[in-house]
């Protein structure tokens, strides 16, 4: 974590008085600590688009995992205001411009995001995508990135098959192809708090199944 903290130094001044500052102010969890012991915020996202320079942030879901479990009660979805029509990505996430005209703005999603966030290690299956808006929005509202912890079950299981040199197909990565291996039951895809329990399930899944119920720290997840 070290790094981290570094890099947070940086934009130090940059965000004084900010709900970042605010949110990085809680402790960070010991990488040596057992997975079971690090409070998790999974996280999913739905954009308009893929493509970071066209796309915007349409919706965010999320919910905890403590004790090596899900509290339900955790779970949140917030649907954000968007400045453009969500064209035909609305076949996909099934986000209409009507839906989204009295959403939040993403200043107080992200606002409550941090909140949620903070001391807690962020999960996301494909976190570069997830991540890369998020920044976007950080960095127009406090001119910094998150700078927050995270696991990425995407590449958790990626690693998983590359060490028992299973060859790995196309969607075999796929946030159900990954949970159809532990025997987890098929959620709508393309909702961002369904998609972040099917995430949450994931990581508990993957965590006990390498752990074997033994001492399995955090730094081997991240």
């Amino acid at each position: 974590m070290w790094k981290l903290q570094l890099r947070r130094r940086l934009y130090a001044r940059r965000v004084a008085g900010t709900a970042l500052q605010q949110s990085w102010q809680a402790p960070l969890p010991s990488t040596s600590r057992d997975w079971r012991r690090v409070s998790f915020l999974v996280v999913d996202a739905e954009m308009s688009s893929l493509d970071i320079n066209e796309g915007e942030l349409l919706s965010v879901g999320w919910v905890e995992v403590e004790n090596g479990a899900i509290p339900l009660e955790s779970a949140r979805h917030y649907l954000i205001k968007a400045e453009k029509s969500v064209g035909q990505s609305a076949t996909i996430h099934n986000l209409r411009d009507c839906e989204l005209s009295e959403a939040d703005t993403r200043a107080e999603v992200l606002q409550r995001f941090l909140d949620a966030a903070a001391g807690k290690v962020l999960v996301f299956h494909n976190a570069s995508l997830d991540m890369a808006f998020l920044n976007g929005v950080s960095r127009r509202e406090f001119d910094a990135p998150i700078l927050m912890p995270w696991v990425d079950t995407l590449l958790q299981e990626q690693a998983l098959l590359q060490r028992r040199d299973t060859p790995i197909k196309s969607g075999d990565l796929r946030l159900q192809a990954c949970r159809d291996r532990y025997n987890l039951p098929p959620y709508p895809a393309h909702n961002a708090l369904l998609d972040a329990l099917a995430t949450a399930e994931l990581l508990v899944a993957h965590a006990s199944h390498r752990s074997g119920g033994q001492e399995f720290p955090l730094a081997k997840l991240l």
